[in-house]
Parts: structure tokens; C-alpha cells; sequence
């Protein structure tokens, strides 16, 4: 009989099957960050903006509220719009370092009223600042109702910047609907001050749903991350030109502004007094 090895080498064990999820997890972590990057490229100066802001709030706690941004050249009348955001406003303060006119949030929509509004009403009137209230529109509510919360929770009064109606939500699926219930919005709110509203709303925004629409009415535009508005200086009176400005007196960013013209013509556009019988 042939003698047999006690070592014989045992037979080669099958190749343990590939693990293809790992390949999928890596190409899908690549195509991510491919397209991130292509993001990025395309809307940096939108995405390095909220960043900064939501770092801004994140870091609240951390501010003193005498950090301050540098008043933009070449303008001579800065303005500032708040809300509740803002948390507790020293108005005084805000006064002191050139802050001409403020726009104070109201209400938005058909029923939320602004908490802090009654109190910055009254202090910023109270430090000398040319006061105004806007409403934040919502197009899923009707302009009556909207005009209705606005009209009143604001005691405009003889000498106060006229009312401004703040149009930029984009929750809406008829274009023709949201234009016809800010028109009414507008209607009603004249009627009811005697004097023509203000429109705000964001370059594009505007450029793409109201231009055409309402030029009757004097504009209010934000535009950020730019020299200047690419709209002709006729068609707008304020440029909102940054939403993460600091002025003192304010704990965190605000939205800052400049009006086009000298402060005398930014008083001519105040509520005038009721004629004398």
C-alpha cells in the first residue's frame, strides 16, 4: 500500500465574497461631496452668508452688544428693521451711533403679532428714531385678513414713516392669487392711514413675481453682497444692503439700510398731519 503524508496541505478555502456595500457607501459619499462642491461654487455668496449668520446666532451669548459694523459710504441717512429677533433693544444707544429711521415688525400673516413691538414702538419714538411698522405677508392668507391684524396692532400717527408690507414668502401656488391679495393689502391699508404704503422685497423676489406690478408704490429692496442695486436708483428709495450688520444697542445682527435720499426727504415721507378744519 502507498504510504501517505501525514502533512498533506489542506484543500484552498473559496475567495470570501466582496463586500459591495462599502463600494456603494464610498460612491455615494463621493457623488455627495461632488455635488456639494458644485453647490458651493454656484451659491457661495448665499452659503458663506447664512453660515456667518447662523454662527452670529449661535454665538449670541458670547456678544456684548457694542460690536459694530462701519456705516456704508457714500449715503448719508442708515436705518435699521427689527423684530422680536432682536431680542431687548437700548434704544438710546441705537440712536447714538447714526441710526436715522427704523422699521419695526408688526405682525406677519392673519393672526401672529410681533411681542417686542409695542416695546420698540415706544422706545425707538422715545430716542428720536423716525419710526415705521411693516407687516410680514403670508400668501396663504387673504389680503383683507392680513390688513385687518395690521391696521390693529399699528397706531401710526402724524409724523411716522407710512406702513410697509413685506412680500418675499414663496409658499404659494398661484401667482396671480398672491398678487391680487397684496394689492388688496395695499388698497386697504391706504384707505385706512391716508398714506401709500412702502413694498418690500429681495431682488429676485421682486424681479421675478412683482416687478410690472406695483410700481406705484414706493420700494424698499433688498440686495445683498453687492457694490450696488442692479436696479436703476428710480425704481427704489431704501436698499436694505446687509442682514448681518451690528450696531450697538443690539445684542447680535440686524438688517441694515440707507435711505437713497438726505433726511429732510425721508421726513417729506412722513404720515402728514390731518388738515385743520
Amino acid at each position: 500500500m502507498p504510504r501517505v503524508s501525514q502533512h498533506t496541505t489542506p484543500p484552498a478555502l473559496p475567495a470570501s465574497p466582496g463586500r459591495p456595500w462599502r463600494r456603494n457607501l464610498l460612491a455615494a459619499l463621493l457623488a455627495l461631496l461632488v455635488l456639494g462642491g458644485y453647490y458651493y461654487v454656484r451659491h457661495k455668496v448665499q452659503v458663506n452668508r447664512y453660515a456667518r449668520r447662523a454662527w452670529a446666532t449661535f454665538t449670541k451669548n458670547g456678544l456684548t452688544g457694542r460690536e459694530k459694523t462701519p456705516l456704508l459710504a457714500g449715503y448719508s441717512v442708515h436705518g435699521i428693521d427689527v423684530s422680536a429677533y432682536q431680542g431687548k433693544i437700548d434704544w438710546p444707544e441705537v440712536a447714538r451711533n447714526r441710526v436715522r429711521f427704523a422699521f419695526i415688525k408688526a405682525s406677519e400673516g392673519g393672526t401672529l403679532r410681533d411681542p417686542r413691538f409695542a416695546r420698540n414702538w415706544r422706545e425707538a419714538r422715545k430716542a428720536g428714531v423716525l419710526c415705521g411698522a411693516y407687516h410680514y405677508f403670508q400668501p396663504n392668507r387673504d389680503g383683507l385678513t392680513q390688513a385687518n391684524l395690521f391696521t390693529k396692532t399699528v397706531p401710526l400717527a402724524p409724523g411716522d414713516l407710512p406702513p410697509v408690507l413685506d412680500v418675499e414668502a414663496a409658499n404659494f401656488h398661484d401667482v396671480a392669487v398672491m398678487r391680487r391679495e397684496v394689492a388688496r393689502w395695499l388698497r386697504l391699508v391706504e384707505a385706512h392711514y391716508g398714506v401709500r404704503p412702502i413694498l418690500y422685497s429681495n431682488h429676485s423676489f421682486y424681479k421675478r413675481h412683482l416687478a410690472g406690478h406695483f410700481d406705484s408704490y414706493p420700494l424698499w429692496l433688498a440686495h445683498y453682497e453687492v457694490e450696488r442695486p442692479t436696479m436703476p436708483r428710480s425704481k427704489w428709495i431704501i436698499w436694505q444692503h446687509s442682514d448681518e450688520a451690528y450696531v450697538p444697542g443690539i445684542r447680535g445682527v440686524v438688517d441694515f439700510n440707507v435711505f437713497q435720499g438726505n433726511f429732510e426727504s425721508l421726513q417729506a415721507l412722513r404720515i402728514p398731519a390731518a388738515p385743520k378744519p
